[in-house]
C-alpha cells in the first residue's frame, strides 16, 4: 500500500488517498489500484491522515510517495519516494486533479491548490504497467513494433510514446506503455479494463499484455483478494 502525499514546505501537507501495488513479479510493480480493495474507509481515512501530518511536520515540499506492507490491520513503514511514482495516473483518476500540475505549481513556489477537504474520491482506478516482456517468463522482448493500437472510450488513458515501426532498444527499461481504466466502481472499472485489454494491438514483440487478459479473468482479481506474493504464485502455477 502506498499514500500520494504532498506538501508546500511551510507546515501545510495533504494526502490524495493510497494506491494498492501488491500485484509485482521480482519486486516490480505491474498492476495498481485506487482505491485499494483491502482497506476500508476507517483504515483508508487513518493512513492517510498520518502520512499528511508527517509530510506538515517534515515542512516537507513537493510530491512524495510513502510505501508500506499492509498486514492484519497493521501498516508497517517501507520508504518514501520523494516524487511522483508511475503509477500516479489512477490517482488523477478517482481525484480529478493533475498531480504534474501541482509538483510544477510548488516547486514554482505557488504553493498547494488545495486543501485535504478539496480532495473527494470517485470511483476506481486501474493501471496496468505494458512492457516489452514474454508474459510468462518476463525475459525481455526488444525489436521493432509493426503496428501498434490502443483503445478508446470512456474512462481510458493510455500513455505511451511508441508507435507502429518503432524499435524498442534493449538497453533501457522495458516499460513501453500504461494503460490507466476508470470506472464508476471497481466492477465497472474492471468490465472497462477487460475490453481495453482485447483493444490494445502491439505485434512484432513480446508483451505483457495476455498476462493482463489472463489477470482480468481470474477470480482472486475480480474479488481483490490478492498480496504481494500472489502473482508469483499464480505464474508458478500456470508453469
Amino acid at each position: 500500500i502506498e499514500a500520494q502525499v504532498f506538501g508546500d514546505g511551510a507546515g501545510r501537507g495533504v494526502h490524495f488517498g493510497e494506491r494498492d501495488c501488491s500485484l509485482q513479479r521480482r519486486h516490480q510493480k505491474v498492476w495498481e489500484e485506487a482505491p485499494s480493495p483491502a482497506l476500508n474507509a476507517e483504515e483508508r481515512a487513518h493512513i492517510g491522515g498520518v502520512c499528511a501530518k508527517a509530510i506538515a511536520d517534515l515542512g516537507y515540499s513537493g510530491a512524495g510517495t510513502i510505501e508500506f506492507l499492509y498486514e492484519n490491520g497493521e501498516f508497517y513503514f517501507i520508504e518514501m519516494n520523494t516524487r511522483l511514482q508511475v503509477e500516479h495516473p489512477v490517482t488523477e483518476a478517482i481525484t480529478g486533479i493533475d498531480l504534474v500540475h501541482e509538483q510544477i505549481r510548488v516547486a514554482s513556489g505557488g504553493g498547494l491548490s488545495v486543501r485535504q477537504e478539496d480532495i473527494r474520491f470517485q470511483g476506481h482506478a486501474i493501471e496496468c504497467r505494458i512492457n516489452a516482456e514474454d508474459p510468462r517468463t518476463f525475459t525481455p522482448s526488444p525489436g521493432t513494433i509493426t503496428h501498434f493500437h490502443t483503445p478508446g472510450g470512456l474512462g481510458i488513458r493510455v500513455d505511451s510514446g511508441v508507435y507502429s515501426g518503432y524499435k524498442i532498444p534493449p538497453y533501457y527499461d522495458s516499460l513501453i506503455g500504461k494503460l490507466i481504466v476508470h470506472g464508476r466502481n471497481r466492477v465497472e472499472c474492471m468490465m472497462r479494463l477487460r475490453r481495453a485489454l482485447d483493444e490494445f494491438v502491439v505485434d512484432g514483440i513480446k508483451t505483457t499484455l495476455p498476462l493482463f487478459r489472463d489477470l482480468v479473468g481470474n477470480a482472486d482479481i475480480a474479488n481483490g483478494e490478492y498480496d504481494i506474493h500472489w502473482l508469483e504464485k499464480y505464474l508458478a502455477k500456470e508453469d
